[in-house]
């Protein structure tokens, strides 16, 4: 037969084969792709055994099926050279709320929060234990393919609000719909000592806070000890009262979910080791900033600990004739060594995003940590395994190991090293290329760090937001803009020149949507265009300090 003679539509198909086969780097897996793939001659470093060099990992079905120097490579696998790359497990965010919805916007008139008053327990206040990290899933979430980027593939995502906000769960960052994220609901209830309401609205104090929640345990115990003697003898029980906090709480604690306490100074931290002890609870602490004053009681008490990784820093609007206390300033300075306090007293150990709002961050901050006497090894434990053990994953993900999800992440170094670059990243045995993202590189004219109030008009009126920035010497900027519409956090961000763009993802018309602000900037004003499913309207933004600037420099 004449190649001439074979049909075109035939030669469509063997292209689209040809080019699933190569592949093209993007935002999502390559369509067409097998599901074994092998990473030849490459440096591995499995976490839970020594590194090896010069090995190759097989991966095949979401598995990782062999690791080694004398692995036999599949023969319909797709093998990457490794030479010069390195394999590391992927990354696991410890704490953060990457993949979930965007907070909806308030409700009430005019868009306003309505003002709940709350007198007693009995009121159940910023308390939604029955909401569900695993529910609300958003695939769409675009810090989902930064984090991926970063060579995070997994994060331990939690709702957002209240004193029990919800359960949290266990997401791998890969898959088109919400429930190919999920590895295991729930795995925590984080709770926060914030009391809202103010001092008039219950609980209203620190100490009303701590009441309430300790209420909250002693009610959700009750809980379990009425329903199960009522189940077993409901003909002579009376039938216990459903509630659907207790019960949300005792399903989630008879599921071995640990309970996520907050404590981050030195005071804090020994409160939140007492209330576990006396609230009788599987308890893991988060925040552990000052963990260097009191590693030893936490080692005593053996009570994991989730370290914030957004370490103290000055404010970018502080007063410069407000001078820190002594303390604080001890603290800023010591703050990155509780890693390594903690890895010497023995303490079992996780690190977590907190406050950084890009993944570019999140390993200098570790470096920090390097930098003040923790291991490398041990950081990067705490960055895999240690996570997995603390959140009962361990047997699933955490190292390279057969049996094992295929979660990795490929470098061309030393992961910790400033100059190493992520050139590839698996998550549940789908490879994802990692892609530079390209943007004008002209130094900037000015700084936008600072707190701006932006207006501008919309199909419904007059609208106001708030953006909090923050510009690295580069023109990378991060953040987070608040609106009526809800909170977005600020990526695919950049200024150049006296120029600047960045985008937001927050719930529009019922799903979640991006919001891209583009514009110029002159000293304390800015000005440009938000587009938006479409549309396109103007803005202008102001620092509050500066209000009576106008773009021209001259006063109103």
């Amino acid at each position: 037969m004449s190649w001439r003679s074979i049909p075109l539509r035939v030669w469509a198909v063997v292209l689209a084969g040809l080019l699933a086969w190569c592949g093209t780097p993007g935002a999502h897996a390559q369509g067409g792709e097998p599901r074994t793939f092998a990473i030849r001659g490459a440096k591995v470093v499995p976490v839970s055994s020594a590194p090896i060099e010069n090995a190759t990992v097989v991966i095949s079905r979401g598995l990782i099926v062999g690791v080694g120097m004398n692995v036999t490579v599949p023969p319909d696998a797709w093998v990457i050279e490794g030479k010069g790359l390195t394999v590391y497990p992927g990354l696991i965010d410890g704490f953060t709320d990457v993949g979930m919805a965007a907070p909806a916007a308030p409700s009430g008139e005019g868009g306003q929060k309505p003002q709940l008053v709350s007198h007693g327990p009995e009121d159940r206040p910023a308390t939604t234990p029955w909401r569900n990290a695993a529910d609300e899933v958003n695939p769409g979430d675009p810090r989902v393919e930064t984090w991926r980027s970063a060579g995070f593939t997994t994060v331990v995502a939690a709702p957002k609000g209240g004193m029990f906000p919800g359960q949290a769960a266990v997401l791998d960052l890969g898959g088109e719909r919400a429930g190919e994220l999920v590895v295991k609901s729930p795995v925590a209830v984080p709770t926060t000592l914030d009391a809202p309401g103010g001092f008039r609205n219950y609980p209203g104090s620190l100490m009303g806070a701590i009441a309430y929640v300790r209420q909250v345990w002693i009610d959700a115990n009750w809980e379990t000890q009425a329903r199960a003697i009522y189940e077993k003898n409901s003909r002579a029980t009376e039938r216990p009262k459903y509630d659907r906090s207790d019960a949300a709480l005792a399903e989630a604690l008879g599921k071995h979910a640990v309970v996520l306490i907050p404590g981050n100074s030195s005071l804090q931290i020994e409160r939140a080791l007492r209330l576990a002890e006396e609230w009788k609870l599987n308890a893991v602490l988060y925040g552990g900033q000052m963990g260097y004053e009191v590693a030893p009681d936490i080692a005593a008490k053996k009570v994991p600990v989730l370290v914030n990784l957004k370490w103290p820093e000055a404010s970018k609007d502080a007063d410069p004739e407000d001078t820190p206390s002594l303390r604080e300033l001890r603290f800023r300075d010591r703050a990155p060594s509780s890693p390594a306090t903690l890895e010497k007293a023995g303490v079992k150990f996780a690190l977590y995003s907190g406050g950084i709002a890009a993944p570019k961050d999140i390993l200098p901050a570790v470096k920090k940590a390097i930098d003040a006497g923790l291991s490398p090894d041990a950081a990067l434990r705490a960055l895999t395994l240690s996570p997995a053990e603390i959140f009962g994953v361990s047997q699933t993900m955490g190292s390279i190991e057969n049996g094992k999800i295929a979660n990795l992440a490929v470098t061309d170094g030393d992961l910790f090293d400033k100059k190493t670059q992520m050139k590839m990243v698996f998550v549940d045995g789908r490879k994802y290329e990692v892609r530079e993202v390209l943007r004008p590189s002209e130094p900037p004219k000015g700084d936008l760090t600072g707190k701006w109030t932006l207006k501008f008009t919309t199909q419904q009126g007059e609208e106001q937001a708030s953006a909090d920035l923050v510009m690295e010497p580069d023109g990378t900027l991060t953040g987070t803009v608040t609106s009526d519409r809800g909170t977005g956090s600020v990526f695919s961000a950049w200024v150049s020149g006296d120029k600047f763009s960045f985008t937001i993802n927050i719930p529009i018309e019922g799903g979640a949507s991006d919001v891209v602000f583009t514009g110029t900037f002159e000293g304390t004003s800015m000005k440009g265009s938000i587009s938006a499913l479409g549309y396109r309207f103007d803005f202008s933004g102001t620092k509050p300090s500066a209000s009576f600037t106008t773009f021209g420099g001259g006063a109103q």
